[in-house]
């Protein structure tokens, strides 16, 4: 399997999701804007992601995925699937029940994550029933989850990528044909979350069976015993939950602080963070997703060679397309905010405020993308208490910050953004050099001559843009075609520039083909 095409799969049918994303937050801000409404939103459809990532996509992925390879390389079919069936039966019944109780504490939940809302009674209201109906997400995007991690194991990697594209499906056609309808507009687009969440689960189904993966009701093995790989699941998982939860838990500090600084606050960072998100999920996201599988059998086979190279791998490429994404964003940040999001309701103070988070959420992009390729290389090997360790260092110092650039520097929402890029790049700094005193990873020749032509080419790009970007005035006045035609020219100008550059360096495609055997 080559993995470069394999990334590109991955890659452009996260792009296509992102798309629609933007899509979705477009109509979103020009209907709801960045005030109270938006915020209840915002924080009512955060608490279910953050515990998707903390219980799904995090602490489970982490622990389900390496010890599935290890059975797909070394145990039959059928165990392999009376696994999967074992698994699948347990966290079904576990998210019951987590659903059902997230649903009765929604004020308690509301009260913890967003306490700046009490003081307004209208508001924590609103988020409450907003809660109410977007928590049963979290059963749905938890059992996606899991079907995904199956996939892409067996190397269906562009199917779970796509997947999100129906929960930005649902959320289109909320705003579009169905927010009107509600005496509560916003009401719509949680209803949306929900159908989302169903639509995500629904879509997998099918090619879990062709692939004779699909799940069944199995508590136990037929001699009435438990598979042991489900032990070995959940005694990773008590220190995955840890570690993941260290990272949400940052996030969830973040949203405390922003619910006691001006409304409008929770908005701002959340179209920042959508922006940062676009390259983070396109290419960190897809490189985490296709390097776990890859480097678990490698472990498990003993290649300590092929993981190594692997790693490097990953490396490399991240800096080459993660580098440019965070000067382009700093550079482009108000053309961006503009282009995307500043119709009806979203003002031009929502335009600068936004673009304020935005540039510094780009200080730390390549910080957050490389712990999605350096992470990978402790959870293969099974080894989750090193991520932890630093993972609940990078969060001490990240609060630190927190009160530092907020009530010291007065950065107010701009520096609770800066504070997760920094500490997303110090946790980056940790991961890799645990990772090297391990000897585990061992760098590949040519790392300097790499990093040199690399930074040429990134300050070429950066001037062509800023040169080229014009003054943010003219933006406001654009039409939307204006807009979109400009940013689209600009996007493709950095590009070509920066490639362009690269390939007189000496750079090729195929510098970065990398095979590995299934």
């Amino acid at each position: 399997m080559n993995l470069l095409n394999a990334l590109a799969k991955v890659g452009s049918m996260t792009f296509i999701s992102r798309i629609l994303g933007f899509v979705r937050d477009t109509l979103i801000a020009r209907v709801f804007g960045a005030g109270m409404v938006s915020d209840a939103f915002i924080v009512a459809f955060k608490i279910p992601n953050l515990l998707r990532r903390i219980s799904a996509e995090g602490a489970f992925s982490q622990a389900f995925v390496p010890i599935l390879a290890e059975y797909k390389s070394q145990r039959t079919f059928a165990e392999t699937h009376g696994l999967i069936n074992q698994v699948a039966t347990w966290m079904g019944l576990i998210l019951v029940g987590v659903t059902l109780l997230g649903m009765l504490a929604a004020p308690f939940i509301v009260a913890v994550i967003a306490p700046g809302f009490t003081a307004d009674q209208a508001k924590m209201q609103l988020t409450v029933e907003l809660l109410r109906i977007t928590f049963p997400y979290i059963f749905f995007i938890s059992l996606v989850s899991m079907a995904g991690g199956v996939l892409n194991t067996y190397n269906k990697f562009g199917i779970p990528a796509f997947t999100p594209v129906w929960l930005n499906v649902a959320m289109i056609g909320a705003v579009l044909f169905f927010a009107d309808r509600f005496a509560e507009p916003i009401k719509a687009l949680a209803w949306a979350v929900f159908f989302g969440g169903f639509l995500q689960l629904l879509f997998q189904i099918p090619f879990l069976k062709q692939i004779g993966l699909l799940p069944k009701f199995e508590l136990k093995r037929p001699d009435g015993s438990y598979d042991e790989g489900v032990k070995r699941i959940l005694k990773l998982m008590g220190p995955a939950v840890l570690g993941v939860s260290v990272a949400q838990i940052s996030l969830i500090i973040n949203t405390i602080f922003a619910s006691f600084l001006v409304t409008g606050s929770v908005s701002w960072l959340y179209y920042a963070d959508r922006l940062m998100e676009f390259p983070s999920g396109v290419l960190g996201v897809a490189l985490g997703t296709i390097l776990l599988p890859s480097l678990s059998k490698a472990y498990a086979s003993q290649d300590h060679k092929e993981y190594s190279q692997l790693l490097d791998w990953g490396l490399r490429l991240t800096f080459l397309l993660a580098a440019p994404s965070a000067v382009a964003l700093a550079v482009l940040s108000a053309p961006l905010v503009v282009a995307l999001f500043h119709y009806g309701k979203f003002t031009g103070l929502d335009v600068l405020m936004t673009q304020q988070a935005l540039i510094a959420y780009s200080v730390g992009l390549l910080g957050l993308i490389l712990v999605k390729i350096l992470a990978p290389g402790f959870y293969a090997r099974q080894n989750i208490k090193t991520p932890v360790k630093i993972g609940v260092f990078t969060l001490v110092v990240t609060q630190l910050m927190n009160l530092l650039f907020v009530f010291g520097l007065g950065l107010n929402h701009a520096g609770l953004a800066l504070a997760i890029g920094l500490g997303a790049c110090l946790n980056a700094s940790l991961l890799y050099y645990h990772l090297r005193k391990a000897g585990v990873y061992h760098l590949q020749p040519g790392w300097l001559s790499f990093l040199v032509k690399l930074s040429l080419a990134l300050l070429v790009m950066a001037l062509v843009l800023y040169y080229a970007k014009g003054d943010t005035a003219a933006w406001l006045q654009f039409s939307i075609l204006q807009r979109l035609l400009y940013i689209t020219g600009l996007v493709s100008l950095g590009s070509v520039s920066y490639f362009a550059t690269l390939f007189a360096l000496g750079f090729r495609p195929r510098d970065f083909m990398r095979r590995v055997v299934h």
